[in-house]
Order: structure tokens, then sequence, then C-alpha cells
């Protein structure tokens, strides 16, 4: 197959889960309330688990790589987090009504961008990065859904927003693949960053946000979120 065909093939369907979550959420209830509740925050549990295992599974061992192991990398790491910090600073999360949609694309949008600059390197790990980004993509248009319906949005009009967002993936991963081939370093940056930036969001948001007190469905969320990465990871010969 064609890489450029690959490298659409992967994004999208990796961006599609942002509308699939959203149209698993249109389910209104379920009964009775408390398991509604549990639910919905072990969906929030089970992302951050996702990416957590983004994390410690690609970005961090493949961005590294590109620095040997040296302290620059990181420092990218480090200023991921600030960067993370300061945006969500200047965007007023949380201020707003919409936290989940922020987040998702906070991290949806770097990760979409290195996942265009591994397949430009020839990356044996990018078929894996796809995966985690579909795979957490799904909970978070899931909550990013709920999120905006009971801000009062209508469901057609969050589902049409979701699907356009869904685009983002194929446009931004092709950038990456265009402008990262020739660039590890600046891959190897961009992995470090955003792997600094999606732990600033885990627990700055996401473990916050899924916390239940005296429940067990949240924390278990996270750790099956996780071992679905490991799985992946397993599945693909630990690439």
């Amino acid at each position: 197959m064609d890489e450029l065909a690959r490298i659409l093939i992967y994004t999208a369907a990796a961006g599609l889960c942002i509308p699939l979550g959203g149209l698993l959420a249109c389910i209104e209830h379920i009964q009775p309330r408390w398991l509604e509740r549990e639910f919905r925050h072990f969906v929030i549990a089970f992302g951050g688990g996702i990416l957590l295992g983004a994390v410690a599974l690609v970005l961090i061992p493949e961005g590294m790589q590109h620095y040997n192991g040296s302290l620059a990398g990181v420092g990218f790491l480090i200023l991921g987090g600030l960067i993370f910090f300061q945006l969500e600073r200047w965007l007023g999360v949380h201020r707003r009504e919409s936290p989940q949609l922020l987040g998702m694309l906070l991290d949806y949008i770097p990760e979409s961008v290195a996942l265009g600059g591994m397949f430009a390197v020839g990356s044996g790990s990018a078929a894996l990065f796809a995966f985690f980004i579909g795979m957490q993509n799904l909970p978070e248009g899931f909550n990013a859904y709920r999120e905006l319906i009971h801000g009062g949005r209508r469901r057609r009009h969050v589902l049409l927003l979701m699907l356009a967002l869904a685009g983002l993936g194929p446009l931004v991963g092709l950038l990456g693949w265009a402008l990262l081939a020739d660039s590890p370093y600046a891959l190897g940056a961009i992995m470090l960053t955003a792997a600094g930036g999606i732990l600033y969001l885990i627990f700055q948001d996401i473990a916050p946000q899924s916390r239940l007190d005296r429940h067990w469905a949240p924390p278990l969320g996270a750790i099956f979120g996780f071992a679905v990465g490991l799985t992946g990871h397993a599945l693909m010969g630990g690439a």
C-alpha cells in the first residue's frame, strides 16, 4: 500500500473514533442512575489509561530513541507539560463548558502530527500509535459529547462538529509526514513534548474528573485502559 494512503487510512480511522464515541454517548440514560454515573467516570478513567499507555509505550520510548536517551529529551518532556499548562490557562479551560473537548484537541493534534512523522521515518510503532490515538479518541469523544449536550448544544450540531474534528487528523498527519521526514530530532521533540503535555492533562483534568468516593469502577477503568494499550503493544510484537 502506498505510504500516503496508509497515513490517510490510519489517521482517518483514528479520527473517526471521535464521532463514534459521540454516537455511543447518544444512549441517553443507563438505569439505575448510580450505574450511569459510575459508567461515565469509568469511561473518563479508561481514556486516561489509554493516554498513559500511549505515553509509556510509544511517545517516550520512541522520542528518547531519537535523542539516544540524552537529557535533551527530558527537557522536551518538561517543556511539554509547561506548554500545555500555559495553553490551558490561556484557553480558560476551567472556566468553560468543554474541558473534555479542549483536552481531546490538545492531545489529538500533536499526536497526529507525530504519527505522520513516524510514517515518514519508517517507524515500526506507527500502526500501534494510530491504534492508541483511536482508542483514546473513543472515550474522549464519548465524554465530550455528554459535556456539550449538557451545555445546551444540539445533538446534530455536536455530532457534525465531531465529524469535522475527525478530519483534522489526516490533514495534520500529512503535514507531519511532509515536514518531519528528514527531521528525526524535530519528530522526537514533538513526541516528547506531546508526552509531557498529556501527562499534565492526565493529572490536571482527567484523573480528578474520574474520581468517585467509595467507588471501584474509575480506578479499574484506568487499569483496563492501560491494559488495552499493553495488549496492542504485545500483539504488534512490542514494536
